[in-house]
Parts: structure tokens; C-alpha cells; sequence
């Protein structure tokens, strides 16, 4: 297959390390691939030493007349079959492509979060018409397409993001030492973690409040102090809180060796990167019941899931899993499994292949 995959993003995000292994993978199998996005992003230059030819796309708006031409000579000269656009710039791009065009050039846009456009039903109607399906990257996701845009079921198919287990074979025990001793962490020691940009750590902050039988630690990686929307009172006085800043993604696999429990308070989250590192990673989760994080944790099973704004029943999960190490035990046990059954790289490649060849064809 001749694939172009297309994102005007391209920054340290999950999404992006999500687009680099779907391109990577695809072109190890043999595929000819293409991804055009700005030359200045990180997805650019981690593309430089694969299979995948990279494509300087400037993306300047959603009718860019210069990215459309790019993008048209390339489907042209490379006889492209399939593309598969990221992100909302790139979506209108390759809508103006198949609409004015190559109308027989299957287009798929990949939806990785909850729409925030406000423009509804008529987008989905656009959105209808000028793709041939939409990729929704867990169930949540879908459901949010199908009512805040009006698309039909059929429109929409579910394919999980995944992740590789060649990115944690660098994090070793002896890698974490100097985190310990930055944060000055013993075994005695309660730790939690949360790796998030800005997405309502608030929460957690809040619940640690009302815990006050013993002392934690808990790390925010990934959003400065300044970000928290709280007041100096509305912090807990028991516990200590840090927070790194935005650190490279590598940096921060690191953290997950210092956690007992990671916690994700967001509600936006399409399939969380970070919610699949910690699955690999053996840390226990709680996260809030909400878009893509059902789909990785099963409550009471995988995991405990929260409803959001649910400050006590969040607290009193925190207090569970630290005073039962079977409980933890079991969770870390079935998160493995269940990632090693639906949720590897090589699943979400297989899946969008098929999903891809299938779509040519019909």
C-alpha cells in the first residue's frame, strides 16, 4: 500500500509518538509511507533514521493553498491510496484533496480526543462527507464523535492506540537512584505519581487533603506548580508535593519507578499514553471513569476507576490501594495481561493494515 499520513502537529505529545510508530511500523511491513508535517516538530526528526519518507508540509491554516498543493503533487507522483490525517488542520487538507481532486484516494481522519469544535452536527455533516471512515482511538471517543458531531456508528471504527516494549528497555533500577535521592525517597516511603500535562490535577490535590493517616509523596510530572487553579489553603499540609515541568518523554519513564500508585484525573483523554506506560510499567492505577480510560481499566480488575469531581471516593481508592498489597498486586497482574492481549504496537499496526487494505478494496 502507498500510505500518506498527515498532522500539522508533531510536538512531544503522546499523539505524536502514537503517529511515529504507526508510520514506522507500517513501512517495516513493508508499505511505502509517507508523513507530511511541519520540518520543524519532533515527529520530523524522529522519522529521519526510519523507512518513512517525511514530507515539509507548512500547514499554515485549514485551506492552505500551499500545503494542498504539496500534498496533491505528492499524491500524484506517489500514487497515495490511502491518507490518514492527524489532527484538525491536516483534516481539511486532506478533505480538499479527495473533494476536488482524487475523489478515489480513500481518506480517514484519526480522532484522538473528544471534538471541541463547536460546530456540531454540521461538522460531522463535513466530516461525513468528505471521508471515507474516522478512526476513533477507543470507545469514549467514539461515543463523542457520535453525539456532539451527529456521525453514524458505521462512520466511525475503533482502533486502540498501543504501546512498544522496546521504549522501557532503557528504564533500569539503577537509572532511578539519583530520583531518589533528589526527592529523598526511602522504602518506608508512600509515593504517587500523575504524568500529565495540565488536566485537573486539581483533583487528586484536593483528595490528599482529606487522607491524613499517614504522610505521601506525590510527584506531578509534566506541569509546573503555577498551573495548579487552587489556593495555597485548598493544599494538604500532611503531605509533600512536587512538580517537574515539562521534561522529555524518555526522562519521564523514569518516574514511574518511584510510584505506588499512578493517578489520572483528566477527563480528556482519548487512550492515555500514560495510563499505557504505567500498565507496563507495574504501577497500579486509579483514573476517572471517563472517554478512553475505560477501555484500558476495568474497575476492580485492572485497575479503579472514579467518577470525575468524586473528591472522596478518590481518596478513599488511594487509601485502599495503599493499606492492601493484594489488591495492588492483582492490578498490576491484570493490567499486564490485558496490555499484552489488546493494547502492544504490534496489534495497533496489524489493525490499522487490515483496516487500511480492507478499505481499498471495498
Amino acid at each position: 500500500m502507498h500510505i500518506l499520513i498527515l498532522t500539522y502537529q508533531g510536538f512531544i505529545a503522546g499523539s505524536t509518538f502514537s503517529v511515529y510508530y504507526l508510520a514506522r511500523g507500517l513501512a517495516q511491513k513493508g508499505h511505502k509511507v509517507y508523513v507530511g508535517c511541519k520540518e520543524e516538530e519532533l515527529l520530523y526528526d524522529l522519522l529521519e533514521p526510519t523507512q518513512v519518507r517525511q514530507i515539509a508540509v507548512p500547514f499554515k491554516s485549514k485551506l492552505d493553498f500551499k500545503s494542498i498543493q504539496i500534498v496533491k503533487d505528492l499524491v500524484e507522483t506517489r500514487d497515495i491510496e490511502v491518507i490518514n490525517a492527524q489532527a484538525s488542520i491536516d483534516r481539511y487538507v486532506s478533505m480538499a484533496i479527495k473533494k476536488i481532486y482524487y475523489p478515489n484516494v480513500k481518506v480517514v481522519h484519526t480522532r484522538r480526543q473528544r471534538p471541541n469544535s463547536s460546530g456540531g452536527s454540521l461538522h460531522g455533516k463535513l466530516y461525513s462527507w468528505g471521508t471515507d471512515k474516522i478512526v476513533a482511538v477507543s470507545s469514549g471517543v467514539k461515543q463523542e464523535i457520535r453525539e456532539r458531531m451527529a456521525i453514524s456508528n458505521d462512520h466511525i471504527k475503533v482502533i486502540h492506540n498501543g504501546t512498544p516494549r522496546e521504549k522501557y528497555q532503557n528504564v533500569i533500577e539503577t537509572s532511578v537512584r539519583d530520583l531518589e535521592e533528589k526527592f529523598e525517597i526511602t522504602s518506608n516511603d508512600r509515593v504517587i505519581g500523575c504524568v500529565s500535562r495540565h488536566k485537573k490535577q486539581e483533583q487528586l490535590i484536593k483528595a490528599l487533603k482529606r487522607i491524613q493517616d499517614y504522610n505521601i509523596k506525590t510527584i506531578f510530572v509534566g506541569i509546573n506548580r503555577n498551573e495548579i487553579e487552587l489556593s495555597k489553603e485548598e493544599f494538604p499540609d500532611k503531605h509533600e508535593l512536587y512538580f517537574t515541568g515539562e521534561i522529555d518523554p524518555e526522562e519521564a519513564l523514569r518516574y514511574y519507578k518511584l510510584f505506588d500508585i499512578h493517578v489520572l484525573p483528566s477527563v480528556t483523554e482519548g487512550l492515555s499514553q500514560s495510563l499505557l506506560e504505567a500498565m507496563y510499567m507495574e504501577v497500579p492505577i486509579i483514573a476517572t471513569d471517563a472517554m478512553g480510560n475505560p477501555d484500558l481499566i476495568v474497575h476492580n480488575h485492572t485497575g479503579l476507576l472514579f467518577d470525575d469531581n468524586d473528591i472522596n471516593l478518590l481518596a478513599d481508592y488511594i487509601d485502599k490501594i495503599f493499606k492492601n498489597a493484594q489488591i495492588a498486586k492483582k492490578f498490576i497482574q491484570n493490567a499486564k495481561q490485558r496490555l499484552e492481549d489488546k493494547f502492544t504496537i504490534e496489534r495497533v499496526i496489524d489493525n490499522y493494515e487490515k483496516f487500511f487494505q480492507n478499505l481499498i478494496t471495498s
